[in-house]
C-alpha cells in the first residue's frame, strides 16, 4: 500500500459521540421562550436536537418538527406565538436555527392539539427540497465492490445526480416512462450539509454536516452500463427518494455505526452496515471539499451495500418492475417507502 493510500485512509476523529436516546424533542422538555426572530449571520448556527422533514400542502413544501405529539407545523406556531421560523428544511438548513428549537419547545409545553398533525396523514416531500449540488459515491462498500467483480476504489468514485431525481417518501417512481429494463435498487446514508465546506480536513469534515437522512440510489443498470460514465443511468426523473426525515447530526452520532437494509415486496435484499464503507464520512466529506465548495443543503449518497441485482449471477438476475414495493431502512433515521409504477 503506497503511503498516499496509507495517509488517506486514517480513520479520522467523527464528530460527535454517541447518539441520544430519542430522536425526537420530548414534550418534557423544560419549556424555553422564542427566539426574537430570525436573524441572517454569516455562520448561522445549526439546529440541534431535532428531527425534521418536510410535507406538502397547498402546493407548498412546509416544514415540520417530529416530537412524541406528532408533527409539529412550524408555519403555524410561529403565527400563533407571533415569531418567525424557517419555512422548510432547506431554510433551515442554510439560514440556521432561527429560534427554531426554542419555538418546539413552546409549542410542546404552551401549544394546543390542534399545532401537531398525525403523521399517518400527511403527504411527504423530499426531505431536501432544492440542493445546489447532489453527489454520489461508487463502489463505496468493500463486499459490494467485491460481489460486482470491481477493484476496492483508492481514491472515492464521484457522480452525480440532478435535482429532478429528488423524490419523497412514500412516492412513486415512474419506471415504466423509462426507456430501460434494469432496474436496480441502492440503499444509501445521505449527508446534508450544514456549512459552506472547502478544503476541510478529515478531523473537521462532521463539523460542517448538518444531518443524515435515508437515501436510495435508484439506478437503471443498462442505462449505467452504455458507457464508463454513470450518469445516464443514474439521473431519471424521481431516482432519488430522500426521507422521511433529516436527523440532526447530534442525534445520530457516530455515521459509520448503522445498519442499513434493503426490502423489496417485503423480503430483506441488503442488510449490512456503514462501518463497511471504504471511505467513511468525514472522508467523503473532506475528499469531496478538496475538489469543489461544498454548500449548505448539498447532499452526498454515501454509496451502497452488497446485495444489489446486479451483483447476482445473470441467471438469478430478476430486475424490478411496475408494482414492486420498496423499503430502505437505516437505523435511527427511519424507513424510506415508494413503489415502482
Amino acid at each position: 500500500m503506497s503511503n498516499q493510500r496509507r495517509d488517506f485512509l486514517k480513520v479520522s476523529a467523527l464528530a460527535g459521540s454517541a447518539a441520544l436516546a430519542t430522536p425526537f424533542i420530548s414534550s418534557q422538555a423544560v419549556a424555553a421562550g422564542p427566539g426574537a426572530g430570525a436573524v441572517r449571520i454569516a455562520n448561522p448556527e445549526m439546529a440541534k436536537n431535532m428531527v425534521v422533514l418536510n410535507y406538502k400542502e397547498d402546493n407548498q413544501y412546509i416544514l415540520g418538527v417530529k416530537t412524541d405529539k406528532g408533527i409539529l407545523q412550524v408555519a403555524k406556531a410561529a403565527k400563533q406565538f407571533k415569531v418567525k421560523a424557517p419555512v422548510n428544511t432547506d431554510d433551515l438548513i442554510a439560514n440556521g436555527d432561527q429560534g427554531l428549537g426554542k419555538l418546539v419547545l413552546l409549542a410542546l409545553n404552551k401549544g394546543k392539539a390542534a399545532l401537531f398533525l398525525d403523521e399517518s396523514k400527511i403527504e411527504y416531500a423530499p426531505a431536501v427540497t432544492n440542493p445546489e449540488k447532489i453527489v454520489c459515491v461508487g463502489l463505496n462498500y468493500a463486499k459490494h465492490a467485491k460481489e460486482t467483480n470491481n477493484p476496492i476504489p483508492k481514491l472515492p468514485i464521484l457522480f452525480n445526480k440532478f435535482n429532478n431525481t429528488l423524490n419523497s417518501h412514500n412516492g412513486v417512481v415512474a419506471v415504466s416512462k423509462v426507456n430501460a429494463e434494469k432496474f436496480d435498487y441502492e440503499a444509501e446514508l445521505v449527508i446534508v450539509m450544514g456549512k459552506r465546506a472547502y478544503n476541510v480536513s478529515e478531523a473537521d469534515a462532521l463539523s460542517y454536516v448538518f444531518g443524515y437522512a435515508t437515501g436510495q440510489d435508484f439506478t437503471a443498470r443498462d442505462l449505467q452500463q452504455r458507457s464508463s460514465q454513470w450518469m445516464i443511468g443514474k439521473t431519471n426523473d424521481g431516482f432519488a427518494p430522500i426521507g422521511p426525515y433529516i436527523l440532526t447530526a447530534d442525534l445520530v452520532g457516530n455515521p459509520n455505526q448503522l445498519k442499513i437494509e434493503q426490502y423489496v415486496n417485503g423480503e430483506v435484499r441488503q442488510s449490512s452496515n456503514t462501518n463497511d464503507m471504504v471511505f467513511n464520512c468525514a472522508q467523503i466529506v473532506s475528499y469531496t471539499s478538496k475538489i469543489f465548495t461544498l454548500e449548505p443543503g448539498d447532499i452526498i449518497f454515501t454509496g451502497t451495500p452488497e446485495g444489489v441485482i446486479s451483483g447476482y449471477p445473470k441467471e438469478k438476475q430478476v430486475w424490478l418492475k411496475p408494482g414492486d414495493k420498496l423499503e430502505t431502512r437505516i437505523e435511527k433515521l427511519g424507513n424510506l417507502k415508494f413503489t415502482l409504477t
